[in-house]
């Protein structure tokens, strides 16, 4: 076999450390559902290694905060929250939302102004389209990017929602949203099983979006009894975005959907993986229920294939190979990526480095 290089198309050999690869930084990742976040109580999360509590106060304002307390690094999430203040467990130190120490009960009248120059660390933080997005970055608030948004729903929360935690990296999680080929072998309808090897060939149009690519505007499969019900001229358009995002929006005549699918590196070992369902079928309310299952039955299959790749990732051993059009998102991701951290290091503004290409394969 003659092998050409990866610019080529032909095998890209590239030795990995699989739990090795940083997420990135300076992007706003998805960390709850807003509705998981009631008034006046608090979540604690962790996001690229940071361990980060989640608030909401009295007045319904979420909040993201260090989830140390500075005096003694006690996690805050052990202590107490009144809507309007978080108070540490082991000295009952009180910080307010934007991480201001407000008391230190230890002190006293003399002393304590101490407490006017301790601050804890605070991440900008945004409620939108029933998520709650955390910037994860050094930038500062005035030079922040804007949430990600769903195109053309409004400021609504998804109909359905599910999160699973993947036993992977970000980036590896990541090439399960643009991987046509593993489609066929890994995914099958809980309700109607059907044969793995039944692919077919595909040619997709692709062009650079702002923080990555974008698939086209294609019709829909006309033999897709689902597809129907979006009404007549039914087409879809799929986005894939830095840092691991895949927005899907479907559209037809009478009605639309779109799926959001997004990661929220834990750590170099472990990846939440988060998909919201927006659409605009009003007899799908009662049903919802039903879709999240499927949401989750799809998601699990992936998680399956993800512990299994692990058994292999672990050894250290195998070279990472990418072969064809099938593989080439993955390059584009890498190359995305690459660009991004460059961009970051220099100061200087990003600069997609793809260009529109049409791809070839079989799934």
């Amino acid at each position: 076999m003659n092998y050409l290089d990866s610019a080529a198309g032909g095998p890209d050999f590239s030795v990995r450390k699989p739990h090795h690869i940083p997420a990135l930084k300076n992007f706003w990742y998805f960390s709850l559902p807003g509705s998981a976040l009631k008034k006046g109580k608090m979540q604690h999360i962790t996001l690229l290694g940071q361990s980060i509590l989640l608030g909401r106060t009295t007045d319904g304002q979420v909040f993201a905060m260090r989830n140390l307390c500075p005096h003694r690094s006690t996690p805050l999430h052990h202590g107490k929250f009144d809507g309007r203040e978080v108070q540490c467990r082991y000295h009952g130190w009180k910080f307010n939302a934007t991480g201001q120490c407000t008391l230190i009960p230890s002190l006293l009248a003399p002393q304590e102004h101490y407490g006017d120059g301790i601050r804890n660390r605070t991440y900008p933080c945004r409620e939108h389209q029933g998520g709650i997005w955390v910037f994860i970055g050094d930038r500062p608030e005035s030079d922040l990017p804007p949430v990600p948004v769903v195109p053309g729903i409004g400021d609504v929360a998804p109909q359905a929602y599910c999160s699973l935690n993947y036993p992977l990296n970000g980036e590896h999680s990541a090439y399960t949203f643009f991987d046509p080929s593993h489609v066929a072998f890994v995914h099958s309808s809980p309700f109607i099983r059907r044969r793995s090897h039944s692919i077919k060939d595909k040619i997709k149009n692709y062009e650079p979006a702002p923080l990555g690519w974008r698939m086209e505007r294609r019709p829909v499969p006309a033999d897709n009894l689902f597809y129907r019900l979006f009404g007549r001229n039914a087409t879809t358009e799929i986005s894939y975005l830095l840092p691991g995002t895949r927005i899907e929006v479907i559209q037809g005549e009478k009605h639309s959907a779109i799926s959001l699918a997004t990661i929220a590196p834990i750590s170099d070992q472990e990846t939440v993986i988060h998909q919201a369902m927006y659409w605009t079928f009003p007899y799908l309310w009662p049903i919802r229920g039903l879709v999240r299952y499927l949401i989750h039955h799809f998601l699990s299959e992936d998680r399956e294939y993800a512990r299994q790749q692990l058994e292999g990732l672990q050894q250290q051993q195998q070279p990472f190979m990418l072969i064809g059009d099938g593989d080439a998102q993955i390059r584009w991701f890498q190359q995305l990526r690459k660009a991004w951290l460059q961009s970051d290091a220099d100061a200087t503004p990003f600069v997609n480095p793809l260009k529109p290409e049409t791809l070839r394969f079989r799934s």
